[in-house]
């Protein structure tokens, strides 16, 4: 895509908007990752164990997400990409960082012991993806519109089964598909889309936000908010490097290194994404650098956040969701989101308060922001020649990676280490698509008519 490409953007990548709208598309922001931030904390300090320590781990979650979305946006030499990539923790480590916290908690480890396993091993492998920063973009068959494109959609495809899973109530919700939780997070959708299609600025770049107010204040109402959760959380959290030790376990790092490389091509189909969003080119040597400076940044800040007591970063898709909503791609709105998430981390009470969000009103959100994620990805696929193999690549990464995420068992019987690098439809389409596009021949089909004629 061109830079001469009409845009819809009120504010490209190096404007500067307003205070107050630059505020407001950071909160908006903040409320699209909030959540996927924290969820991994919970998921594994329930599975873990960890319990007390719970509270000061996601603290250090939101911290480490705004030093790294700063450090993303801002670029510090070659770590950064100059976009708006907001970090936050990755779902994707979750069966790795389970099976080191298992491998501690089996050798009788309390939950020092375990954090120290799970950073020690986090540290180590995002040596990984910071040596990887450093070649992946010359990789044609890795860092090419048809594997970033396929990555893209499937991510967008994925997340929508989150999405709609959240507005129906969360998972596993006593009152799933409850007409109470379709209302409410129908109502939230339906209000972000009127919204996004006004001529006022202030209404489409702020309608994300105004959406999830509104839901906030109607889920009040219905009597699905409880404050009553927030006395017990500490008023203040300062992060204190490597608080629980520094251990390490080669049977633990397998499957972590592993993840970082995917983690690694991942990134770099959602700066991809970004990039086209923003209206930045995303085939000449300035992209090839955005790419090399965020999966650098990305490796960098999961360094950090292994440093800073909490788990690995990555880039997250659902900020791309929010820069088409708004049309607001400058890179200094991240400075706020940056800020917004230290604040956040350093006051958990106020975190607390939004964490109070129901799932219902952020799935009417997060609905049609993956749903966008998975438009960005076939765009990148429409400007492609659909050639016979081309077609043929596209249909068994999308085949493969969202079978796997439809039919999950299919790896039941697999090892655990194999379910846990293939278990993910991301990993799967994103690999598939490599393979083939490196090993398949790139050869030119004569038209039907001119082997009709030679034959």
């Amino acid at each position: 895509m061109s830079d001469s490409a009409p845009s819809e953007l009120l504010y490209g990548l190096n404007d500067k908007p307003p205070v107050p709208t630059a505020f407001l598309a950071a909160l908006q922001h903040m409320l699209a990752s909030f959540v996927g931030i924290i969820t991994p904390t919970l998921i594994i300090g329930g599975v873990l164990g960890l319990g007390s320590e719970i509270p000061y781990l996601i603290s250090m979650a939101l911290i480490v997400s705004g030093v790294g979305t700063f450090i993303q946006a801002r670029r510090f030499g070659p770590v950064g990409s100059g976009l708006v990539a907001v970090q936050g923790t990755s779902f994707a480590f979750l069966g790795a960082v389970l099976a080191a916290g298992f491998i501690a908690k089996g050798k009788g480890g309390g939950p020092e012991e375990i954090l120290s396993l799970i950073f020690g091993v986090c540290f180590f492998g995002a040596f990984i993806e910071i040596f990887l920063s450093q070649f992946l973009h010359k990789l044609k068959t890795v860092i090419n519109p048809l594997v970033t494109g396929i990555v893209i959609t499937t991510i967008g495809f994925y997340l929508i089964k989150v999405g709609m899973t959240d507005l129906a109530g969360g998972f596993k919700a006593p009152d799933f598909g409850s007409p109470e939780n379709l209302m409410l997070g129908g109502g939230v959708l339906l209000l972000i889309i009127i919204m996004n299609q006004s001529s006022n600025p202030v209404l489409r770049s702020g309608a994300i936000f105004f959406g999830l107010i509104a839901g906030f204040i109607a889920a009040y109402f219905m009597g699905k908010v409880d404050f009553s959760k927030l006395s017990g959380m500490e008023w203040i959290a300062l992060p204190l490097p490597f608080k629980y030790g520094f251990s390490f376990d080669f049977e633990a790092f397998i499957p972590v290194a592993l993840i970082y490389l995917i983690t690694a091509i991942e990134s770099s189909g959602d700066l991809t994404a970004t990039s086209m969003i923003s209206r930045q080119s995303i085939n000449d040597d300035a992209y090839r650098q955005r790419i090399r400076g965020g999966v650098l940044a990305d490796g960098v800040n999961s360094m950090i956040a292994a440093i800073f007591n909490t788990f690995p970063n990555t880039t997250f898709s659902q900020n791309n969701g929010v820069i088409q909503l708004t049309g607001i791609a400058s890179r200094y709105v991240a400075f706020w989101v940056a800020g917004i998430l230290v604040v956040l981390g350093l006051f958990p009470i106020i975190g607390g308060i939004f964490q109070q969000l129901p799932k219902p009103v952020l799935g009417g959100a997060t609905l049609v922001m993956f749903g966008t994620i998975a438009a960005a990805g076939i765009r990148i696929l429409a400007t492609l020649e659909l050639d016979r193999r081309t077609m043929l690549i596209m249909a068994v990464s999308f085949g493969l990676g969202l079978g796997v995420a439809m039919v999950p068992d299919v790896l039941k019987e697999m090892p655990k280490l194999v379910q846990n690098l293939f278990g993910s439809a991301v990993t799967v389409s994103g690999l598939s698509a490599m393979i083939l596009n490196t090993l398949l021949p790139n050869i030119e089909t004569k038209p039907a008519t001119e082997m009709t004629s030679a034959g």
